[in-house]
């Protein structure tokens, strides 16, 4: 008799330098207070909070994204990587679905039992007023 072990399934992103474009500025909001990073910049790492990218590129046009954390490094040669755990354009925003996860998150906040729950709720909460503020921008 044989025992068959199969490996989980894992969630996967691939992202290439070949599928990069060239911009003129990033605005990106972190832990550290909102940061505009210009061509040219030096290099840095940091924390993303949940707010809204902005993305000015060459061409003059300007995309903005929500996004819920991740990361941000400048290298040494300019080149600028961001990874978010969330990600959608402000565009994609549902000012309802907004209102009504920020209003389950307090909900869950406050129905916290311990210092771990709290933390982790303030967080979904703290996620929730970043995108309806997005979300109202666009309104």
């Amino acid at each position: 008799m044989s025992i068959e072990t199969r490996a989980a399934d894992m969630s996967f992103t691939f992202a290439s330098p070949a599928e990069s474009k060239n911009v003129r500025q990033i605005d990106v909001p972190t832990l550290s207070g909102n940061i505009v990073i210009p061509a040219q910049s030096s290099p840095l790492l940091g924390v993303l909070k949940p707010g809204v990218v902005t993305i000015s590129e060459s061409d003059g046009n300007t995309k903005r994204f929500f996004v819920s954390s991740g990361s941000i490094a400048v290298h040494p040669d300019s080149g600028v990587q961001l990874l978010a755990e969330e990600a959608t354009t402000i565009d994609n925003l549902d000012m309802k679905a907004c209102e009504d996860a920020l209003v389950d998150a307090r909900r869950r906040l406050e129905s916290a039992q311990d210092d771990k729950e709290k933390a982790e709720f303030q967080i979904e909460v703290d996620c929730a007023e970043a995108a309806l503020q997005a979300a109202s921008s666009v309104s």
